[in-house]
Parts: structure tokens; sequence; C-alpha cells
């Protein structure tokens, strides 16, 4: 790599006499040398000067003059040769005595080990990321430069005197940027253009001349979407080099100015092209024909085409696709065997095994049949299965042939079919996965992507009537489920019918109910196909595929499973691993479970048919809504130790699942997030209602952290609607409760504010204490972010009360926080910080993690005003630390921000820039608008502070459009510090 400093060959120690414990050095941060683990004396600064100049001469010899001149330069002592021995001497006792060699009147530095040094360990990852990166593997390549780039401690020879070190330290500084250069570069190749952008602005600030920093900047900030920031670079670039040193921007920076300018395309990264199937040419045997409109499945296809090819030299290949019906296993396998044809030159043969259906192929029919196909005469052809099968592996011998066994039942019909000679090959299709299969080369076949389901319907339909109503063909292939079967009868459907329009179509199969028998063209069912693997079940296999269709969640979970079936863990595990082999469900993951669409609604179906007493559907979705309440209430507990809202909850008959920590805990309510809050909204009827409603509140953290805002919004939303339309007055304030605190969460306050209100008038009419502490709460902080100061301050106190009321403490430090924030906006600062630690002391002496950092948060920013600024950094970094290890994304951007103002208060703009950028990037899309726009504001007065004006005026306006979009009273603030930017 050019560049890049060379080093001393290092090579291990090769005599016995050598000690067991290696030696290393660094010299990227302080000059330090460590035997093992043990830390060695590198005496004084001129004496790591000597040993720092050896480690950097590249395992040559340095001459007494070479070193005093590395030392001391022009200005060395009259002594200067005697004190460098007696460096040497002092060097040599403290490391190996064959390491420190003299020679030839001079010094050098010999016989290190593989890794002894940290810059020959830089050296050799940088090589290792160059190659990687030229062989167009980005993820590797960003990889080891980080691990590179993580071997620098602080300032390159830090503390050690003399000139050479001090040309050292500019060299190797210099390689470390364009090392970050390199990797920074490859981020925005590989995607992380709004992670970069923190880290740029704080590079920027730090290197304010280095142009290709600022032109990655400006790519970063315009793949983000913010295209005035990015030519606001430009511009703040522009004035700096006039300013500082009389030039204009380099010819890079220009060009990428005017694409941006240009909305060039090609700034966004092209998808990688697909590779096509290499094209065989076709030669007529018993394969059937391939369909005309094969679309898609080009990895498939040229797997399953490579190890066809293998067959060559070996006893045989065998390839078993596996999937549910209607994935197009047969169509595959028939397409791939054509293109193989050309390498089996002795035939090809094919049978359908009819394994899905209820009279299987027998193998001694089907080894009758290929005999005769290979040429053996009916008398020669003996009746045994046994005889027959060493027949036809006799006959095949020394021939190229292959077989495709198709719809096979079971490994167990495939083995005597199977050739056993080199050079022949078997593809094999079932809805059974053939682990028992030896030797064969196992594919599973999912649906298609939507890009090849849409190419399919296009190929079937035209695209004279497709192109114009793309958007509604895009509906009608995902009501298909991406299933290959379901499109074709789809298409076909619509290609058949001349009057009809892709969105009348579509509109048929948007009903749920009716979509597997709209899914019907001719002797073409996708339930009929389904109707065969079903009707092969055993009872408990049927049982539990009609059960667990019933869920809404996208996956689900063995435990969950076990719920709905009540079963043990055990068993249920038994039942599904066989449904995953008969390809009815899928296996999502260790543990974990999903159906097709078109198999789930086909599942529901056989419920609804078959599950008898009818009443047991109910009883499956109401096990499972107690399993995920009785376990989100667990969780809850163990976040928020000595919190009263568990006792206030349905009481659920059952235990859910125990955890050993926090972080299984947490784990399992972030994995389950999706199902559990499908489970909430399904359950929105009947006696379940308030259940589902708990279960909501219980899982507060999912819209708390912005993870899951949008769907548990619309979930609550949907439950507050039920309990009314029930006239459930209870279950409606608690529900208006649920979806007033998302609202707080997501920054709508308007809307979040009479919906609090009505929790309050609700849960007083129903004597229902614990929501009427919550919503005074959440109207306290909707006040407060409205700057309506005394009526923030009433609601807190109220909140204050209730919940003390309610014998709930770990609830009354919330409402102390919110008061230690309003006093701390109103001008009293030394009582916010009092009020902070009443809050702080409260959750640490229940135990409160999560809570406490909410606490450490108030902390911090009340001290960060009354100018203690080392420890408002502390609390509101040990927050920080606390929210990212509990996944709450909201607080973390917003703990982010905080220490950007305490940076601000603190003169560390450069500082404050990187952490409101961070904050900006981790609030992307969660905490509202009003949030986005304080950060904005921060940001901009961290920008202007660097430097950066042109940035810091577009963050600004973007910050005041949002406040006037709000009527927030933010937009003043704002308006003044444009006003001197736009006078200047």
């Amino acid at each position: 790599m050019d560049g890049v400093p060379r080093v001393p060959e290092q090579r291990r120690p090769g005599s016995s006499a050598e000690p067991e414990l290696p030696l290393r050095f660094s010299v990227l941060g302080p000059v330090r040398a460590w035997r093992g683990e043990e830390s060695l004396p590198m005496g004084s600064p001129q004496q790591r000067a000597l040993l720092a100049a050896l480690l950097l001469r590249e395992g040559r010899t340095a001459t007494a003059a070479e070193l005093i001149d590395a030392l001391w330069g022009e200005e060395s002592p009259s002594q200067a040769l005697a004190a460098l021995r007696t460096y040497a001497s002092r060097l040599r006792k403290v490391l190996d005595p064959d390491v420190l060699v003299s020679e030839s009147g001079g010094y050098a530095i010999r016989s290190l080990g593989e890794g002894a040094l940290d810059l020959a360990v830089a050296q050799e990852l940088a090589t290792e990321a160059e190659k990687a990166r030229g062989a167009g593997d980005l993820c590797h390549a960003r990889e080891v430069l980080g691990r590179a780039l993580a071997l620098w401690d602080g300032e390159v020879l830090a503390g050690v005197p003399g000139p050479y070190a001090s040309s050292q330290r500019v060299r190797l500084e210099e390689w470390r940027l364009q090392l970050l250069e390199s990797r920074l570069d490859m981020d925005l190749e590989q995607g992380c253009h709004a992670e970069a952008v923190s880290e740029l602005t704080a590079l920027t600030a730090a290197h304010p001349l280095r142009e290709r920093l600022r032109e990655l900047l400006m790519l970063a900030l315009y793949r983000s979407g913010r295209q005035a920031e990015a030519l606001a670079v430009y511009a703040d670039t522009r004035r700096l080099l006039a300013d500082e040193l009389g030039v204009d921007p380099r010819p890079g920076l220009r060009d990428l100015q005017q694409r941006i300018l240009r909305a060039d395309p090609g700034l966004a990264e092209p998808p990688s092209p697909q590779p096509e199937p290499a094209s065989v040419a076709v030669r007529p045997a018993q394969l059937p024909a391939t369909v005309p409109d094969f679309t898609g499945r080009a990895s498939f296809v040229s797997e399953l085409s490579e190890v066809l090819a293998s067959a060559e030299g070996r006893v045989m290949a065998v390839s078993a696709l596996a999937g549910i019906g209607g994935v197009g296993k047969t169509t595959l396998a028939v397409h791939v065997a054509h293109q193989a044809r050309g390498a089996f030159p002795d035939g090809q043969l094919y049978v359908d095994l009819q394994g899905a259906g209820s009279r299987a192929a027998e193998p001694e029919t089907v080894l009758g049949s290929f005999l005769r196909a290979l040429g053996t005469a009916d008398s020669a052809i003996p009746d045994s299965l046994e005889e027959r099968a060493a027949l036809y592996r006799s006959v095949l011998d020394g021939r190229r042939v292959l077989v495709l066994l198709d719809n096979a039942r079971d490994a167990a019909q495939v083995r005597p079919l199977l050739p056993g000679t080199e050079g022949c090959a078997a593809l094999v299709t079932s809805r059974v996965r053939m682990v028992d299969l030896a030797g064969a080369h196992l594919v599973d076949l999912d649906v298609m992507s939507p890009d090849e389901a849409l190419a399919l319907f296009t190929k079937i339909v035209g695209e004279e009537r497709v192109g114009s109503e793309r958007d509604a063909a895009l509906d009608v292939v995902a009501a298909c489920g991406f299933l290959p079967l379901a499109i074709r009868i789809a298409a076909s459907r619509l290609a058949a019918r001349r009057t009809w329009t892709v969105s009348v179509l579509a509109a048929k199969l948007a009903d749920e109910r009716r979509r597997l028998d709209e899914l019907q063209a001719g002797d073409l069912a996708v339930k009929a196909t389904f109707e065969l693997g079903y009707g092969q079940l055993e009872p408990a296999q049927a049982r539990a595929f009609r059960l667990l269709g019933l869920a809404d969640g996208p996956d689900i979970s063995l435990a969950a499973a076990a719920a709905v079936l009540d079963l043990e863990a055990e068993e249920t595990e038994d039942l599904l691993e066989s449904l995953v082999d008969t390809s009815l469900l899928e296996s999502a993951a260790p543990g974990r479970y999903r159906f097709h669409d078109l198999v789930r609604l086909y599942a529901r179906a056989c419920a609804e048919r078959d599950e008898w007493p009818p009443s047991e559907r109910g009883s499956a979705l109401s096990r499972l809504l107690n399993f995920y309440l009785a376990t989100a209430a667990g969780v809850y507990a163990i976040e928020r130790p000595g919190d009263r809202l568990v006792d206030h909850l349905y009481p659920t008959g059952g235990a859910g699942l125990a955890f050993p920590d926090r972080q299984a805990a947490r784990d399992w309510l972030y994995s389950e997030a999706v199902p559990l809050l499908a489970c909430a909204r399904q359950s929105a009827r009947g006696s379940t209602l308030g259940r589902a409603i708990d279960l909501l509140w219980a899982s507060v953290d999912l819209a708390e952290s912005g993870a899951n805002a949008k769907e548990y919004e619309a979930s609550a939303t949907a439950l507050r609607d039920a309990a009314r339309t029930a006239g459930d007055i209870r279950a409606e304030g608690r529900a208006s409760v649920v979806l007033s605190n998302a609202r707080l969460f997501s920054g709508q306050f308007d809307l979040a504010y009479p919906e609090a209100q009505e929790a309050i008038r609700l849960a007083e009419a129903t004597d229902d204490p614990l929501p009427s502490c919550w919503a005074a709460n959440i109207l306290g902080s909707i006040a407060f972010y409205k700057n309506r100061h005394s009526e923030a301050e009433r609601y807190f106190s109220q909140a204050l009360d209730k919940f003390r009321d309610c014998g709930d403490m770990a609830g009354s430090a919330s409402p102390l926080c919110n008061l230690s924030r309003l006093h701390l906006a109103t001008g009293r600062a030394d009582t916010a910080v009092a009020l902070a630690r009443q809050g702080t002391d409260i959750y640490q002496g229940l135990g409160h993690t999560l809570r406490g950092a909410n606490g450490l948060y108030a902390l911090g920013m009340a001290l960060g005003k009354t100018g203690q600024h080392t420890e408002a950094s502390a609390q509101l970094v040990e927050a920080l630390r606390v929210f990212r290890d509990s996944r709450q994304r909201l607080w973390e951007g917003m703990t982010l921000c905080r220490l950007a103002e305490v940076e601000l208060d603190a003169r560390k703009p450069a500082l404050a820039a990187s952490n409101a950028e961070m904050a900006l990037t981790v609030l992307r899309g969660i905490g509202g608008e009003w949030r986005r726009g304080h950060v904005l504001t921060v940001l901009g007065r961290a920008l202007n502070g660097i430097g950066h004006s042109g940035r810091a005026q577009v963050c600004w306006r973007e910050a005041l459009e949002i406040y006037e979009r709000l009527d927030s009273p933010e937009a003043a603030e704002v308006r003044m510090l444009l006003t001197p930017v736009a006078a200047a």
C-alpha cells in the first residue's frame, strides 16, 4: 500500500533460550512495552525516543550519528554519545538480550515475534483490507480496517521528544487519516451514510482544511436526504480555504457540488446486477416441457446447476428440493434439468412419485418403467424391489444419466431409485425435507421475491395491461403471498378475462375470507394443493396446524405455541418440527415458526371447519393472550422493581416465562414485539378486551423506546375504539392512558393531551386510580413542552400526590424528575438539582436500572445549568450507557442531545456537534418533529461554534419550519439565532 509505513520484519524467536512470554511494543500512542501482560519500564523520554527510533527503523541498523540526530537534532549535547550508550544499556537490561543488538557501531531491534509491534499489525490489517476491497468484499474490508484504526491509542509517540519522533508523528497521523478516509468511503459505499455524518462532522471540525473529509461529509449528507446541508458544507469550505489559504476548493469538491445541484442519480449507489443463469442447449428426453414463462430463481438455478455439474468424477450427485405445495419445486427442477441435459448425453429419466397423494408410486413399479426406458426387455426385469434396484444400477454403469424424481413422499421411496455410478445425478422434489437422504444436497425453496413475482405475473398477463396498473399488480402478487402457483392462477384468470382490470382482481383478492376460493382456475387450485398435505397429517399434527393458524402474528415462538396448544414445550416442539418436515410450517429461526400467508388462511379455514368444540378456537387465543400478558408483566416487574402497575393488571390465571436477568427479559420483549402487538389487537373484543389493553400497558417500553412506536399506537387506537364501542368505561380509560402515553413519546402532543384528559375523567368515574396517576403526569409533560409552566407544575404535583396515595413510590419518582426539569426551565436551578436527586434516590433505592437512567438524565440537565459541567456529563454518560443497553433509542437520542447542550455550555463545540449529529441519527423516524427541531437547534449552535455557519443556518431553518408548523414557542428562539447569520 502506497504511503504505508514500513516496520521491522517480525519473526518468532527460534532458540530455546528465549523467554516463554513474548515481548510486545506500541508506538501508535505512548511508547510502551510488555512481556506477556506485564508492563515494562521504558525509562526517560529520551530512552523511549531511542526505542521508538529503532522500532521504526525497518529492522535496519541505525548508526550512533543517526540516532543522535534523531533524538536531539542539531542541538545535541556534548555527551550525546555517552548518553546514547547509557540508554541502550538500560533498554537491553529490560528487554531480551537478543532483541536490542549492537552492530557496526550502531544499534538495531531484531528477533521480534509475530504481531509484536502494533504498527506492524496495523500495516498487515491495512494490506488485508485493501485486498478485500479490491475483491469486492467491502464488509470484510471495513471490519479489518476498523481493527487497524482501533490500534491507535491517542497521539502517536506521545511524549517522545526529538525531531525524528516529530516527523514520524506527522507521517503516522497522516496515514491514520488516509485509513480513516478509506473506511468512511466504504461506509458510504455500504449505505451507512446517516451513521457517518456524525463522525465526519467531528473530523472536519478537527481537520478543517482536509478537503477529502469535506467531500465525504457532503456525500453522506446528500445521501441522508440533507441536500441543503451538503451544499452548505461546500460554501463553508470555499469560504474557509479562501480566508486561510487564498485558494479555491479542489476540482473533486467542485464537481461534487455541481452533481448535487443537478441531483445526479449517479451519486446513489447502483444495485448489484443479478447473475443470469447459464444457457444450456435443450435435448429431447423424458423430462416434461419446461414452462415458457419461467421467471427468476437465478440463485437456485445456479446452485443446482453447479451440483449437477459436479456429477462427473463423483459416485453420484443428488439434490433434494423441499417446500410447500405451489412454491414451484417441479417447475424449478424441470428447468434446471433441461439446462443440464447436455452434461448427461445418455438420457434423462422422469417420474411423478405422487408422494403428496394417498397413493404414492411404489419404487418397484418406477424401477420397471426406468429399466424399460433404458432398453431392458420385459422378460429380463426381475420381480423383487432389491433385484430391480441392483439391475438398475448395473444398467446405468458407465452411462451419464440424469434422474428427476418429482413429488417424493419420503427418503425411503427415493433411495432405491437413485443411480449409484459415477457421472449420474438425481434431482428430487418433495414437500418433506429429506434430512435422512445420505449425501444429498438439500435446498429449501421459498416463495418468490416481489420483483420475481411481478415479473411472472407480467409475463402471463402482458406488459400493456400491467404497466398502467403496477401498484394494483403488486397488491395482487402480495395477496398471493408471492407463491408461484397462486400467482400463475391469478394471472391466468385475468388473462382469460379481457374486461377485467388488474384493480378488479386485486379487489377480489383483498378479502382474506374469499381469497383461497378466488385462487383457482381450471384444474389448478391453491386450496387443493394444501388439502393434499393436510390430509396426510396425524390428528395431533392437524390440531396444531389449525390452532396455530389462528394467531395473527407473523411468526410464533415455541413457548407461545405451547400456550396456544396447551401442551408442554417438548411435545409442542415435536409437533411443530413434524409440521416443518411436511413444509406446512416454516422454521423462521431456532425456536420460532411461521406460516406462509396462504397456508395460514387455509389453516384458519380448517379450524372453522374441523375444530371441535368451536369454543376451542377462542380458548386457544385466550391462552396466548394470557401467556403474553403474564410474561410482559414479569418483564415490567424486572425492569421496574417496586412499581405498582403489575398489581393493577388483570389476573391471567397462569405464570408466564421466568427470566434470569434484565437482559434476557428485555430480549424477550423486543423479539416478541410484533406478534405480541398483533395478539393484543386481535383480542380487542369481548372478555379478552381488558387483558389486551393491560398487555399494551405492561409493554410500554415498546412505545417509549421508539422501536415499535407506530405499531403500538395503532394497536392502542384500535383497543380504545373497541372499548368505546363496547361501552366498557374502565377499559376505555386504561386504553386512553396507553394511547396518550404513546402519542407523548412520538411527539404528538396535541393528540395526546385530550386523550389524557379523557383518561382522568374515565378513571375517576370507575375508581381506577393508577390510570389517573399516569394521565396527570402525561398532561404535565405536554403542558411543559408547550411552555405552559404553571399548568405543568399543577399536573406534576397532582401526579406526585396521586402516586403517593396509591403507595407507588416508583411511580412518584417520575413527576419528581419532571418537576426538576420544570424548575430548571423557570430559573430555579438549585431546587431543580434537589428534585432530581430525590427522584434518582428513589429509583436507586428500589434498584431501578432503566428508570434510574431517567433520573440521571434529569440530574445531568440540572447540574449542567448550574455550571457543574463535569458532573453533569458524568451523569448523562451513565444514563446514555443504560439507555443503549436497554434499547431505549428515544432516550438514547435525547441524552446525546443533552450531552451536546452541556458541552456547548462548557465551550466544547466540536464534541457537541458530534453528539448532536449522533442524536439526529438515533432519533431518525422516532420521537416526533418537536424533538427533531430541538436537536437541529442544538446542532446548529454547535456547528456555528466550529465555523460551519452555512450548515448551522440550514439546521436552524429546518428547525424553524418544524416549530412554525407545530405553532411552538421555540420558533422565536430560532428566529433570533438566524437573524445575525442572515444579516452577515
